[in-house]
């Protein structure tokens, strides 16, 4: 079945992911409405060889909304979901589906702060998209998202049906969405080190990544995840066999000097396991480090 033709999409955040979203979504004629903070006449994906572009004007001012939609894709970092509570306000009606396209296991508590109205589905983003000194998106691998097995994700995927975003559905979502908080909470030692991917091929640097895997999954297990004693082995065999070169988001803003979500990437460890009485050493120092390189002072 195809999307409706009358159905209507907006990303909010139309940074690297929520643009890769956005050409997919055009690409197959539902160009979605583009809302954000800084006014583009149009956004640009580097995919191969290739420039996609997404018409727009990106829109700024929430005010100027004069309509509610089917669909809201909320692709900003959650050190910004405060800030996009206008958006939301304006966009979402009662039957509106928040799709959140963010970092962490804490998505429907975290946006629904900001929502009084819409369905929140959380989601797992699993391609690579890193935004470009010239204001474009480098899409680095195939699309991909998974979502819980609801009646709303289901609205989520029919209105992603028939484009390079592969969306799935899956009854394990629970577990999904902690397998890759471990792959963001491991990718955090890349913003302290100031260094990419290549770096997990350092033994030192792959003795403590395996070490902190561990401690993160047994964290995950204690919150009912359902994931393998392989897991930190094979997400440390992804690292070391990605491009040296290949970023994360959380190195992307400590570059740039911007807020970093240690929180929902980190220190949700250290929380949830002083809740289950687990131990974890790692991340009490891990975490103090991640806080002060993003919010000082200093």
């Amino acid at each position: 079945m195809s999307a409706p033709s009358d159905s209507s999409i907006a990303v909010v955040g139309p940074g690297a992911i929520g643009t890769a979203v956005a050409v997919a979504l055009h690409e197959v004629g539902r160009t979605p409405l583009l809302c954000g903070r800084t006014l583009r006449e149009r956004l640009t994906l580097e995919d191969g060889d290739r420039l996609v572009t997404v018409p727009g004007p990106v829109r700024v001012d929430p005010a100027q909304i004069g309509h509610t939609v089917d669909l809201v894709l909320l692709a900003v970092k959650t050190t910004q979901i405060e800030a996009a509570g206008a958006w939301l306000a304006a966009l979402c009606g009662q039957d509106t589906v928040v799709c959140v396209l963010q970092n962490g296991v804490e998505q429907v508590e975290r946006v629904a702060r900001q929502a009084s109205h819409g369905k929140i589905v959380p989601a797992v983003v699993w391609f690579p998209a890193q935004a470009q000194p010239d204001g474009s998106v480098r899409l680095r691998g195939e699309m991909r998202l998974s979502l819980p097995d609801t009646s709303d994700a289901r609205v989520v995927a029919e209105m992603l049906q028939d484009t390079r975003c592969r969306v799935e559905v899956s009854a394990s979502f629970h577990a999904l969405a902690w397998r890759k908080l471990l792959q963001n909470a491991v990718a955090g030692l890349m913003a302290l080190t100031h260094r990419r991917s290549g770096m997990f091929g350092r033994s030192d640097i792959a003795e403590l990544a395996l070490a902190y895997l561990r401690e993160c999954l047994a964290v995950a297990r204690a919150e009912g995840a359902q994931l393998g004693d392989e897991v930190p082995r094979e997400i440390l065999d992804k690292f070391q066999a990605s491009p040296a070169d290949m970023g994360t988001s959380i190195l992307t803003d400590r570059e740039a000097g911007r807020p970093l979500e240690w929180d929902v990437r980190n220190d949700v460890i250290a929380r949830r396991g002083r809740a289950r009485g687990i131990p974890t050493p790692i991340s009490d120092v891990l975490v103090p480090l991640l806080a002060a390189a993003s919010d000082g002072p200093g």
